[in-house]
């Protein structure tokens, strides 16, 4: 038997006894007894880019809202054409509410800011306190990203939060946060490319990490795992050929750990682009810094990071309030969202403001077709390094005039190993293929965009309204997460998580009703099987 015929699923198959050997050594395996196989997967991954202040909806989406979405759908797309090459491993999902909006009468939820409330409910679904303060106010619980870490990531690491541009200003400004470790504890995260990287470097062996440090960061290896097994193996009276067999298998274990940990390296950092000029240009100061600079190399890093298996979990976030001079433009992206150049609510608005809106939209959609294509140029065993992932680009609403959280824009690339349907748009609000793409430019008609009729521009909030907590089930589960017998994520569970956050009805955010989750679960249309 050729030990390089061998794929790395065949041979990781046995961890228990004698049955690391049984695939190999018939003779060994008819005295020894049976024992249960437990297979050895790759890690799967949870990789978020999250953008602020909505977009135009209408250049966004396509006009198919369920059913296949082929290269070419998305090639005719306005916002969307650089995604075109990877139309087979996206799911667009459609249908999706975000939590606790903002509202003059609070009818959907609080009345702190359209923005501090959204960002500290985005991933923890939870109501934020105090409620009368308009840009410190933190959510009661904590973010999706924490609540994964301490499962999936190798000791129970911290995610990895990298905020594109630097953190300047952000460490106590919900707005600009959506990460939090503790109730009402903000985790500002990384906003410097070199912090991250001399984190990894330290992983770098000669071409390779060394087997303490791949240990160290893993949790332990495959030999690790049956170092025993192996040594009684190795005592036992055997044939010959079986003696052969069994070194060819060792050989086996100790090239597929080269195999995955000799890509954590120098070069590969060099082949993503990880250069020394690369991350001194990309540093965040003031302003945010040049984002077309800093956003490739925060990428690179979270695929390096992946790489490494160093986390599993990785968030990244563009700045807020940020002017972005690197497309030549001179309002700050705030006040474009509003149409007027400012943050207040009617008014002139900015000229050609559409197209400068959709100049940011595109830029971000740049930035999220670089990180799926460099996702998907890395190899992981028979598959890519995107395969394994569940990598989305959330948007902290829909249009970002009106402020409306249902009908947001969700781009998944990656099927997680399996666990989610590729290649088409699931409108999990009914199943019509004709779901609205909302009415972002249908305002300013005369050059205005009037006080009383922002609503108008997003979509009625019937439409399109399925809680976004069901969503985050599917991501939790997809990546390893487990629940104990109330539903949420606990830390030793051995079930599927099927509630997550306080509410999952936007209207109780603004009451102190007790927690309630009406409608438990995961998204079953959203599975592959």
């Amino acid at each position: 038997m050729s030990k390089h015929l061998l794929n790395r699923r065949r041979f990781l198959y046995g961890l228990g006894g004698a049955v690391v050997a049984a695939p190999f050594l018939s003779s060994v395996a008819e005295r020894q007894a049976k024992a249960q196989s437990v297979p050895v997967d790759v890690p799967k991954r949870l990789i978020v880019f999250f953008t602020h202040y909505g977009c135009l909806t209408n250049r966004w989406f396509p006009a198919k809202s369920h059913g296949p979405l082929t290269t070419a759908d998305y090639a005719a797309m306005q916002t969307l054409k650089p995604l075109a090459p990877y139309a087979d491993k996206l799911l667009m999902v459609r249908g999706i509410r975000q939590m606790n909006e903002w509202s003059f009468g609070g009818d959907l939820g609080q009345t702190t800011d359209p923005h501090t409330q959204v960002c500290g409910s985005f991933f923890t679904g939870q109501p934020v306190t105090p409620a009368d303060a308009k840009f410190t106010a933190t959510p009661a619980g904590r973010s999706l990203d924490h609540i994964c870490a301490e499962q999936v990531n190798p000791m129970g690491a911290a995610p990895l939060f990298m905020q594109i541009g630097g953190v300047t200003g952000s460490t106590n400004n919900t707005q600009a946060i959506i990460s939090y470790d503790a109730p009402n504890r903000i985790f500002p995260g990384f906003g410097t490319p070199s912090q991250i990287f001399s984190q990894l470097t330290n992983l770098f062996g000669k071409g390779a990490m060394s087997a303490d440090t791949y240990k160290a960061v893993r949790g332990k290896s495959v030999i690790d795992l049956v170092r025993d097994d192996l040594s009684s193996l190795q005592r036992v009276d055997m044939s010959g050929s079986d003696k052969q067999r069994l070194s060819d298998w060792v050989d086996l274990l100790h090239e597929t750990n080269a195999s995955v940990s000799a890509q954590c390296s120098a070069d590969m950092a060099t082949q993503l682009g990880l250069t020394d000029a690369a991350i001194k240009g990309a540093g965040g100061g003031p302003g945010g810094g040049d984002i077309s600079k800093a956003a490739p190399v925060m990428m690179n890093l979270a695929v390096l990071s992946a790489i490494c298996d160093s986390n599993r979990v990785i968030f990244m976030k563009t700045p807020g309030n940020h002017t972005y001079s690197e497309l030549q433009l001179t309002e700050e992206h705030h006040g474009l969202s509003h149409r007027i150049g400012g943050p207040n609510m009617g008014g002139p608005c900015v000229a050609d403001v559409f197209n400068k809106i959709a100049k940011v939209d595109a830029f971000f959609a740049e930035q999220f077709a670089f990180l799926v294509k460099q996702l998907d140029s890395i190899n992981e065993g028979d598959k890519k390094l995107l395969d394994n992932t569940a990598t989305v680009w959330f948007q902290e609403m829909s249009d970002g005039n009106s402020h409306n959280l249902n009908n947001l824009p969700i781009l998944q690339a990656g099927g997680c190993a399996g666990y989610f349907k590729t290649g088409q748009a699931i409108n999990v609000d009914g199943g019509k293929a004709d779901l609205t793409v909302g009415h972002s430019e249908e305002d300013c008609v005369d050059g205005q965009s009037a006080f009383g009729k922002l609503d108008s521009v997003g979509t009625p909030p019937t439409v399109a309204s399925r809680p976004i907590n069901k969503y985050f089930c599917n991501l939790m589960n997809a990546i390893g997460v487990k629940a104990d017998a109330s539903g949420f994520a606990t830390k030793g569970g051995d079930r599927e998580v099927s509630r997550f956050g306080k509410y999952d009805d936007s209207k109780l955010f603004n009451t102190n009703d007790p927690a309630t989750i009406n409608n438990p679960g995961e998204y079953s249309e959203l599975r592959a099987s």
